[in-house]
């Protein structure tokens, strides 16, 4: 297929394959600024950097939108096998969890399938629930984190164990509540403590564990950084590029989001260098805060932005799309759009796999509950085996590769510069009925369902006065 792009797209193709500037990106985020956990200085610094750096690469009305949540920080976390042998474990607070005491017997609830739940429906109050960090296989959709935790509490859990599906990664963290303190307690633990667990179960029988967590919530501030390409023919219409910038505190976060940010960041470079008098509308680039524990900032830019709604024409979600795998689209449900993104792959000459499905887990969903047109770059073909060593001390930059991360930068800059020029564009923003009537029929948001138990569980704490 003639690629009317062509003569932008080898410049900033070429630019970017024979460029640094991702790879050391990548490696000031990571080894400059750690984790950039919320609430921490590098975080404040990292942001600082992006901002300045969307400036040194010519983006316009670069600036930090502030926005207020609950925030986490981390103290000690104990674990303990009291009865009928005595035995201390290594553990690790997950975000969001409250300062705690809980003594209680150990259930296993396998992979956390529902029906795994169901399963041991009466032994499950009171007790302190041991869930796997692995997706339930045999499920048409993934069972995240959250959703097993939620069904632990719904059931009347004292606390959650979350156990690292993996070998040698220690434990796996993530968060356990948005942007408020969780109801009851949770902690991680590796692979081989959940083994010693399940191995102590079978030759002495019921094991009562004592978990301890020191944590604190309050409020705390953190930044959305911004920074825009003018369009020409349509100046107040937007084709919106995002990522988080926050990682957990345990790890650099290289992966998951780094490798996305940076891939964002170099898009950002190449169109503002080769393609900013080619646009069609206005690029927004958006590097979100606290993704990590609950789509925060992605949250605060809807609430912030609900004017601007009407004039984002698309939302293109990069997060950890600069680590290795197929650089497709999983278009969370526009399938009038299939055919331009097919047309867009064919022009570009590269593999280009697109899919239609969605998730609650990453800063697409916030704009897809407002009823923009969103998609997350990845492979749509891929299955879900787990996170390997996203989530963990192992995701370091040393596992991400120049070649994805260019990848990745290519394909977003190509595709952005594209999105912009599509005349007429296929599709408006969905209403707040036809995004209700679409998030209850989509298969893999099933488990949103335990949300709304969660809810009242929440309500009914908030509403208890203090002792």
């Amino acid at each position: 297929m003639e690629n009317p792009f062509l003569p932008l797209d080898q410049r900033m193709v070429g630019d970017i394959y024979t460029s640094r500037a991702a790879m050391d990106n990548l490696e000031v985020l990571c080894d400059d600024f750690g984790s950039r956990w919320g609430g921490s200085t590098d975080e404040r610094r990292a942001a600082e950097f992006l901002l300045a750096t969307f400036e040194q690469y010519g983006l316009h009305d670069c600036r930090l939108e502030p926005f207020e949540y609950v925030g986490w920080t981390r103290g000690p976390a104990t674990l303990r096998i009291v009865a009928p042998l005595e035995r201390d474990l290594p553990c690790i607070s997950l975000p969001m969890c409250p300062p705690a005491q809980v003594e209680a017997p150990l259930v296993c609830v396998g992979d956390g399938a529902p029906v795994e739940f169901e399963a041991v429906a009466e032994s499950l109050p009171g007790s302190i629930a041991m869930v796997s960090s692995r997706p339930p296989r045999g499920l048409n959709r993934t069972v995240h984190r959250s959703e097993k935790y939620q069904r632990c509490a719904v059931g009347g859990a004292a606390a959650f164990l979350y156990v690292n599906q993996y070998e040698g990664y220690g434990p796996e963290t993530g968060s356990i509540a948005n942007d408020r303190e969780a109801l009851l307690p949770g902690v991680g633990v590796s692979y081989e403590t959940g083994e010693l667990l399940r191995r102590l179960a079978r030759r002495h029988g019921q094991l009562t564990l004592r978990v301890e967590t020191t944590d604190a919530s309050r409020e705390m501030t953190s930044w959305n950084v911004v920074g825009e390409l003018r369009g020409r023919a349509r100046p107040d219409e937007w084709v919106l590029v995002g990522c988080h910038y926050d990682g957990h505190d345990i790890s650099q976060g290289a992966h998951d989001p780094a490798s996305g940010a940076v891939a964002l960041v170099e898009a950002a470079r190449v169109l503002a260098l080769h393609a900013a008098s080619e646009l069609g509308c206005g690029l927004r680039f958006v590097l979100f805060g606290i993704e990590e524990t609950g789509l925060i900032g992605a949250r605060r830019y809807v609430r912030q932005h609900q004017e601007e709604l009407d004039s984002i024409r698309f939302m293109l979600n990069l997060d950890a799309s600069g680590g290795r795998g197929r650089k497709g689209l999983v278009v969370n449900r526009w399938p009038e759009l299939t055919p331009f993104f097919t047309r867009c792959g064919a022009e570009m000459a590269t593999e280009l796999p697109v899919g239609q499905r969605t998730s609650a887990f990453s800063d697409h969903f916030p704009f897809f509950q407002a009823g923009v047109p969103t998609a997350m770059m990845g492979d749509p073909e891929a299955s879900n085996t787990g996170r390997g060593f996203d989530h963990t001390m192992y995701d370091t930059v040393d596992k991400v590769r120049l070649g994805d991360l260019r990848n990745a930068a290519s394909v977003a800059a190509r595709l952005a510069l594209r999105l912009s020029r599509e005349e007429p564009w296929p599709v408006r923003r969905r209403t707040t009925e036809e995004v209700e009537a679409l998030t209850a029929a989509e298969p893999s948001l099933e488990g949103m369902a335990v949300r709304e138990a969660m809810e009242a569980l929440y309500a009914a704490r908030d509403a208890t006065p203090p002792d």
